[in-house]
């Protein structure tokens, strides 16, 4: 069984995430959406908040499973005896630093695989930093985001 984790912040989830988790359960037997919990950030929803959005868009995904991490991801990989990761690439720019990031796993890791997947290129430009600031100038996020994510948005920049 080939077990992948899609590790991110997903600070909120977009639609250029969810066409990786897709494209994901087409290739793996089981894919593991892992938000990062990073103390060093300071996120726009919760870990909670992150997991319980992940879990609501993808529970129609058999194979995947929501779960959070801190700490390596290689050493999260092998807690979970999982052995690939998959990262969505938008531009070179991305590839330049995911390069960095699977070689240094490489390197602590050789039994862990990264998996690069291109963004669908309606997507290319999304992400969730863009999402949050069309959102807090009140700016539609129509077709970025799941519904369910637009309402948790529209929610958080009315406080």
């Amino acid at each position: 069984m080939i077990h992948a984790v899609y590790p991110g912040s997903f600070d909120p989830i977009t639609f250029g995430h969810l066409d990786i988790i897709h494209r994901g359960t087409n290739v793996f037997d089981k894919v593991t959406v892992a938000v990062l919990t990073n103390p060093n950030k300071h996120p726009l929803f919760t870990v909670e908040e992150r997991l319980q959005m992940i879990r609501e868009v993808t529970k129609e995904l058999p194979n995947v499973e929501v779960d959070s991490f801190n700490g390596l991801l290689i050493d999260y990989l092998h807690q979970k005896q999982a052995n690939t990761i998959i990262k969505g690439l938008r531009a070179v720019s991305d590839f330049e630093y995911e390069l960095q990031m699977a070689s240094i796993n490489r390197k602590l890791a050789p039994d862990i695989e990264t998996f690069f997947m291109m963004t669908n290129n309606k997507y290319s430009f999304l992400s969730s930093s863009i999402v949050k600031e069309v959102a807090r100038h009140n700016g539609q996020v129509v077709g970025l985001v799941p519904p369910l994510v637009e309402e948790a948005l529209r929610i958080k920049f009315k406080k």
